[in-house]
């Protein structure tokens, strides 16, 4: 079956140029201009229920919307366990370094400026969405005593209170996982999430490191940070 994106910007030239690409691509596409049709859409107004068969693959956000932040948007779906796993891409005319570390603070799983290349974009589109496709077998990891990582349930949790990840932060803890004697680069991680397709910043790994840690409390000092070289798990 196609996959669903959703693209929610309040520029019509700007989410027609975007679905068409994304179209010939094969996706089906749903179109929003403004925060309160995105909730409706989702179930998450008063006036609208959600059909889950129609819950979005993936999500283009654009950063300023007439009637709500695009950050703010971001925000409060990674807080909810029914869609915090769905990946977010920023899309926004604000091109500084501090508006694109904002972004995935909050859980944004990639970010795209404009003026940007419809191509470039559909291949953020594909990069995100093969990373949430890889599943490792089925294992249970437990380490120390307080955190347990289940690879195909997707699920983390410390002293048996699930903790909701996005998409990215999980496969960080699972690469931590698959070799937990080794010290990983930043760049080692930016090829394992992106591959030939990374076209981030060394610093994007260490805001999703500090987001990790932060979520998984008391779990959040197994993450060692081995100054100038990278990051390990170490019990």
């Amino acid at each position: 079956m196609s996959r669903l994106i959703v693209i929610v910007d309040d520029e019509p030239d700007i989410v027609e140029l975007v679905s068409i690409h994304l179209k010939k691509s094969m996706f089906k596409i749903k179109e929003f201009y403004d925060a309160e049709s995105l909730y409706g859409f989702l179930g998450l107004s008063d006036e609208h229920c959600q059909d889950s068969s129609q819950k979005p693959d993936l999500i283009i956000l654009d950063l300023m919307l007439p009637d709500a932040d695009g950050i703010e948007i971001c925000k409060n779906l990674k807080k909810r366990s029914d869609y915090s796993s769905i990946p977010i891409i920023m899309l926004t005319a604000k091109g500084e370094e501090t508006d694109r570390i904002l972004g995935l603070e909050f859980g944004a799983d990639d970010y795209v400026t404009k003026p940007f290349s419809p191509r470039e974009l559909v291949a953020r589109v594909k990069a995100v969405l093969r990373r949430g496709q890889k599943i490792d077998e089925s294992r249970k990891f437990n380490i120390g005593r307080i955190l347990t990582v289940d690879t195909v349930k997707h699920e983390v949790s410390v002293e048996g209170q699930k903790i909701e990840l996005t998409s990215t932060e999980f496969r960080i803890i699972k690469l931590f996982i698959s070799n937990k004697s080794k010290v990983f680069s930043r760049y080692d991680i930016l090829d394992h999430l992106w591959g030939d397709e990374k076209i981030v910043l060394d610093r994007t790994i260490d805001v999703h490191i500090k987001n990790l840690r932060d979520k998984l409390g008391k779990a959040g000092p197994y993450i060692k940070n081995i100054r100038g070289i990278g990051y390990k798990l170490e019990e």
